[in-house]
């Protein structure tokens, strides 16, 4: 017990005498304006007008999206496997932190043995057969003088929380996909009704022309050109209902459904534009995970230097033996078998070719490389938030502009159709107009469809209502799960 004792001592005394060779971590200077250029239909951000992180899509009042979404969270594959890689990682911290302390083993071992005559030095007396049992206890712990353990449990820690901020990006990203899905889907089915109302018309219209025909007011071209309008818009009916088809097959994929057993139902309520609160752009660092998740990797490679320096110094090991040998297999348990040994043990490579160099100078420009990801993928997240918020602006005017000119096109349909009726104009009139209130109507659809993407976008730029503080539970503790 006293020689227990004296080795937990000697322990904590060269525990405590422990340093670190990693350089000062600092966060890499990025230049942040203090305000957003653009100008559009947001609201600056207080801290109680944040995003929510578990429902950002509520934002948008469609209960069907709501489904949706709950569903892919709970199915969607990519989610679930981003879901293990964190847990690979989290398990990874653990492996690591395990050298902090004394790795202890056991070991039995009970056999026959026979010994050669004529082994060197062999005692003529001694039998040449025997028996042998052993059982043995080895206790070995790594001093870590150099900070060698703490820096690589720094970094798998440090990746860890870049894990966990990927899992967060990629849920993220896997609901602005969806959402944008549903979003289209809902346009494709406000076109589909549109076209369809104005096939009906223009069924009537070739009826009209046929009747006219019939009794020699117009030419057979009249017949042909109201023919040709209707085939022309059937054809684009189908080709909106392709396309809507496959937007179904592609949200059946991310909610984790078989696209031969998934649909949802057509819906052409009008989605209303929500205002996304925005903030400044020094708040953006602290709101997208893939930020986190680069900043996180900086320290990781930091952390790794302090690896690569200690590898230049000693390592201190204290080992402790104990246990029981004889050959005699009842008397293995008395006081005469029993062995011991204690004592450190000093190791350092006196020469590995510049290996060590090597990994130092491996290290330091893996840190380089952290830093110039982390700046880049900063400066890419002010510019999706600048291009959305632009966006929204412009296609804002946009929409406005074409609804007038909708308006003005269905003018232009009454009177042409009117004109037509009293001999005024020939069908190709009425032919052009039609195609241009339908052509404007549809734009009125798309421009909508758009802008509402546009702000999906915007929410995606702002890292949807994820925060830095979202990585501190994984921070605090080692234990898997998410978030």
């Amino acid at each position: 017990m006293a020689r227990c004792r004296t080795f937990a001592s000697l322990v904590s005394a060269a525990a405590l005498a422990g340093c670190s060779l990693a350089p000062r971590y600092e966060v890499p200077d990025v230049p942040v304006a203090a305000q957003y250029r653009s100008q559009g239909p947001w609201a600056p951000a207080s801290p109680a007008d944040q995003l929510d992180r578990a429902g950002w899509w509520k934002l948008y009042r469609e209960p069907g999206l709501d489904d949706l979404e709950q569903r892919l969270i709970a199915n969607n594959p990519d989610l679930r496997a981003a879901l293990f890689h964190y847990e690979q990682a989290e398990a990874y911290i653990r492996q690591v932190s395990s050298q902090l302390y004394p790795q202890v083993s056991a070991a039995g071992n009970v056999q026959r043995e026979r010994e050669s005559d004529t082994r060197p030095l062999r005692n003529a007396t001694a039998p040449a057969d025997y028996n042998s049992a052993t059982l043995g206890v080895e206790v070995d712990y790594e001093v870590d003088l150099w900070g060698r353990v703490r820096d690589s449990v720094a970094a798998s820690k440090d990746e860890g929380l870049a894990s966990n901020a990927d899992l967060a990006s990629t849920q993220l990203s896997l609901e602005i996909e969806l959402a944008r899905s549903y979003i289209d889907l809902r346009g494709l089915d406000q076109q589909i009704q549109l076209i369809d109302g104005t096939d009906q018309a223009y069924q009537k219209a070739l009826d009209l022309t046929r009747s006219r025909h019939g009794g020699g007011i117009v030419s057979g071209l009249d017949v042909a050109r109201a023919s040709n309008q209707l085939s022309s818009t059937e054809s684009q009916l189908t080709q909106v209902k392709a396309r809507r088809a496959l937007l179904e097959h592609a949200v059946a994929v991310l909610v984790g459904a078989s696209p031969s057993e998934f649909h949802i139902e057509p819906s052409t309520r009008p989605i209303q534009l929500p205002v996304i609160p925005v903030g400044m752009p020094s708040a953006l660092l602290q709101r997208r995970p893939d930020v986190a998740a680069a900043e996180r990797r900086i320290a990781e490679a930091n952390a790794k230097i302090g690896v690569a320096r200690a590898a230049y110094f000693p390592t201190l090991t204290l080992s402790a033996q104990g246990g029981v040998q004889s050959s005699v297999y009842a008397d293995l348990l008395s006081a005469p078998s029993s062995f011991w040994a204690l004592g450190p043990t000093l190791a350092m490579y006196l020469f590995d070719g510049g290996r060590r160099a090597a990994q130092v100078e491996s290290a330091k420009a893996a840190t380089a490389e952290a830093g110039a990801r982390y700046r880049s993928v900063v400066l890419a997240s002010f510019r999706q938030v600048e291009d959305d918020l632009s966006l929204l602006d412009d296609l804002g005017v946009a929409t406005n502009q074409q609804q007038d000119a909708a308006s003005a096109a269905d003018t232009s349909v009454n009177l042409s159709l009117s004109l037509y009726r009293r001999g005024a104009v020939s069908y190709l009139d009425v032919v052009e107009s039609q195609s241009a209130a339908l052509e404007s109507e549809r734009s009125v659809i798309q421009l909508r469809t758009q802008q509402l993407d546009a702000n999906i976008d915007l929410v995606r730029a702002l890292g949807g209502g994820w925060t830095k503080g979202d990585l501190e539970p994984a921070e605090a503790s080692t234990q898997s799960g998410l978030f």
